[in-house]
């Protein structure tokens, strides 16, 4: 179960059930159906991030209603405090795989209610509450309609952690057993994956609010008194004097099975909760992505051309890389990029159109960016750990760098931040006003609205992927593995993938120093510091060093060496068998 295909976690769900639909492998998901999804991201005239929420027409998108014979919609109910709230349920088909994404926006349902699967994100704790409930329970229950005899439920992070709650009032329903029996039974066949090490990741509750919305439930569904119920959501039951409820403790609390996504993850993981030597410990289970779908035209062309189309079912295919001749590397590179660039100029041109902008600055939109330049790509979720300004941290060496004419570098920027994230928020600002510097006009870009079209086109197209946050609080991080297939190299602390992924034949780290040995600020020098030094003597000469041909043999050495090395592992046809090996095959 996850929360929402179309981001962030959801993306990688969504290449988490593409890779179990070509590995053939009987798995459905669950969500929620949000009618706003989330916002269209818009930089005004003052470089602040401006949220627009576009309703989703249903009936526009590959979707449809779940019906029965009758071609009646399937309807099911879930009981809140003050109501009785109707589901009901669209189906995407992702290849062979069903997602199936719940619905309350009905006219039968009352106002606040219909708002519960309006916005991702939207609302406070109490509408936070709903739409885990309908997601947990909802989801559990619409199982239960449809027949489906579920040998493994696999919880990406806490959000659906409700479910072990109606798992365990169905088994005891079924079963005439108690609480306690029913939740050991059903405790190992949860699986519990946990993808942030990040507090502000995770769903917590007040006891207050808990106790609105499960009081009744406790007493009269499951039988047992609404504090026992409360203590599943604490790592440390004997603590009564706590009043938050954690959903991951919750999972933790009914899941055999628990995995970081990266190994340094589970590290951190198994560090951060400390859980008891009496159950099982926190295991790693690496991030991919499903490289099909982040391959460029022009890459998937010179694939099939030496290993035909059926590559793409082949992981051990990338271990012939080095039978494409260098040339066609390099075409492929250069055509990359170029349709990289015709985008950027597009979209921005687009942009300027509707704020209003003047016809000279049009025709300038139409020569932004050099083809023929280094381009380093930076596009993720704007969090202040991961440090989208630490490249301006000296300004002075940066404008050397992309002002050096033999050399040229450019840098093209793209993310969202949190819409309640002011931090996040203001690091957009900043690096807004970075590109309205004369040093910087047109070789440092921020392309609004980051989605999965600008994604595409930028792991497509960039040269060099930079990543920089805080170790350890990149849990994974997929958006560098999108550039392998594609020709581009990593630049990265070693956090997250990276850590196991980085060799000195496949990419290049910035040099980062353990947490609390000093400040941040001391930190962010040091590791700005690395991350020049490694620009300017190392990355930005290789590229430019050409042979008589004009093509930079030792740049395309490294490309091939990633290649070999990180794409057949990268990738969720791997992590998606070490699920189906490791736990979704051993539940009991």
């Amino acid at each position: 179960m996850s929360e929402n295909i179309f981001r962030g976690l959801g993306v990688l769900s969504g290449d988490h059930m593409k890779s179990s639909s070509d590995l053939g492998l009987p798995l459905i998901g669950i969500g929620l159906a949000y009618h706003y999804g989330f916002f269209a991201q818009l930089i005004n005239k003052k470089g602040w991030q401006t949220e627009n929420y576009e309703i989703n027409e249903f009936q526009n998108l590959p979707l449809y209603l779940l019906r029965d014979e009758n071609y009646k919609p399937i309807r099911f109910e879930v009981n809140l405090p003050q109501s009785t709230v109707l589901v009901q349920v669209w189906i995407v088909l992702i290849g062979r795989i069903k997602l199936y994404l719940m619905d309350t926006f009905l006219a039968e349902n009352a106002v606040e209610d219909r708002r519960i699967t309006d916005i991702l994100y939207g609302g406070d704790s109490e509408k936070r509450i709903k739409q885990e409930i309908i997601l947990g329970i909802g989801g559990t229950r619409l199982l239960e309609k449809l027949g489906y005899d579920i040998k493994a439920f696999h919880l990406n992070e806490g959000h659906s952690a409700f479910l072990c709650f109606e798992r365990i009032r169905t088994y005891m329903k079924k079963n005439k057993v108690s609480f306690s029996e029913a939740k050991s039974d059903c405790y190992y066949s949860n699986i519990f994956t946990t993808h942030t090490p990040v507090p502000a990741g995770i769903d917590i509750f007040t006891k207050d609010l808990f106790v609105k919305y499960f009081k009744k439930y406790a007493e009269d569904e499951v039988g047992i008194n609404v504090d026992e119920l409360f203590l599943e959501g604490d790592l440390n039951k004997d603590n009564r004097e706590n009043n938050q409820f954690n959903m991951a403790y919750l999972a933790m609390n009914n899941s055999h099975f628990i995995n970081g996504v990266s190994k340094l993850h589970g590290e951190v993981s198994r560090k951060m909760w400390m859980l008891s030597d009496k159950r099982s410990e926190i295991e790693s289970i690496t991030n991919g992505v499903h490289t099909p779908s982040y391959l460029s035209y022009f890459s998937n062309a010179l694939y099939c051309k030496y290993f035909t189309k059926d590559y793409i079912y082949d992981e051990n295919i990338w271990s012939r890389i080095d039978e494409v001749s260098d040339d066609d590397i390099w075409s492929m590179r250069l055509l990359n990029k170029l349709d990289l660039i015709n985008f950027l100029r597009q979209k921005i041109m687009d942009k300027w159109i509707t704020l209003g902008a003047e016809k000279e600055t049009l025709i300038e939109a139409k020569s932004i960016m050099n083809s023929d330049a280094l381009t380093i790509g930076f596009a993720r979720r704007f969090a202040t750990y991961k440090r989208g300004n630490l490249v301006f941290r000296d300004l002075e060496r940066l404008k050397k760098l992309v002002n050096n004419l033999s050399m040229p570098v450019q840098f093209i920027f793209s993310g969202k931040a949190h819409p309640k994230d002011e931090g996040g928020k203001n690091l957009i600002a900043e690096i807004i006003s970075y590109t309205r510097d004369p040093d910087f006009k047109n070789k440092i870009i921020f392309l609004d609205n980051y989605d999965i079209n600008v994604a595409r086109h930028m792991v497509e197209g960039c040269d060099l992927w930079l990543n920089n946050p805080r170790r350890p609080l990149e849990a994974s991080g997929t958006s560098g593995m999108k550039i392998i297939a594609n020709g581009g190299l990593n630049f990265s602390i070693l956090d997250g993938w990276w850590d196991e992924g980085y060799s000195e034949n496949t990419g290049w780290k910035i040099d980062s120093l353990i947490a609390n040995q000093i400040s941040l600020e001391e930190r962010d020098n040091v590791e700005a510091k690395s991350l020049y030094d490694t620009l300017e003597n190392e990355i930005i000469p290789l590229f430019y060093l050409r042979n008589n041909k004009g093509i930079p043999e030792q740049w395309i050495k490294k490309i091939k060496s990633s290649i070999k090395n990180l794409a057949g592992y990268f990738n969720t046809g791997r992590m998606v068998k070490e699920y189906c090996d490791r736990f979704y095959m051993k539940v009991k």
